[in-house]
C-alpha cells in the first residue's frame, strides 16, 4: 500500500507539469488511489447527509494534477495530451484513451523526453 501511495503522492508533487512522461504505472496508480478516496469521500458524505462539498472541493483539487498526469501518459506513447479532448467524443472517445492509457510506452527517448524506465 505504501508504494501506492508513493504513485499517488509523486502525481500531487509533479501537479503541474505537462512536459516529460509518466509511466503506466505512475498514471494508473493515481487513478486508482483518485478513485478510492472519491468513493470514500461520496459514501461519507451520504451517511452524514451532507450535501457534497468536500468531494467537490476534492475533485476540483485533484482536477490540474489528473489533466497534468494525463497529458505525461500520452507523452510516454509519443501522442501528445491534446488528445485527451477526444474524451468529448461520446463513448467511442473514452474507449480509445483508454486504450492509450493503456498502451506501452515508447521504449526509446521520443520527443517527450526519455524513457522514464529507464530512469527509475
Amino acid at each position: 500500500m505504501e508504494r501506492v501511495m508513493n504513485w499517488y503522492l509523486r502525481v500531487l508533487k509533479n501537479y503541474a507539469q505537462f512536459s516529460g512522461r509518466a509511466r503506466r504505472t505512475e498514471y494508473w496508480m493515481f487513478v486508482l488511489v483518485n478513485l478510492i478516496i472519491s468513493v470514500g469521500i461520496t459514501v461519507v458524505e451520504a451517511m452524514i447527509g451532507s450535501p457534497g462539498y468536500i468531494g467537490i472541493l476534492y475533485n476540483l483539487a485533484v482536477f490540474i494534477p489528473s489533466l497534468a498526469v494525463g497529458a505525461r501518459r500520452l507523452h510516454d506513447t509519443g501522442r501528445t495530451g491534446w488528445w485527451m479532448l477526444i474524451c468529448l467524443v461520446p463513448i467511442i472517445g473514452i474507449i480509445v484513451l483508454f486504450v492509450f492509457m493503456a498502451f506501452d510506452g515508447d521504449a526509446n527517448e521520443n520527443q517527450y523526453g526519455i524513457n522514464p524506465k529507464q530512469v527509475a
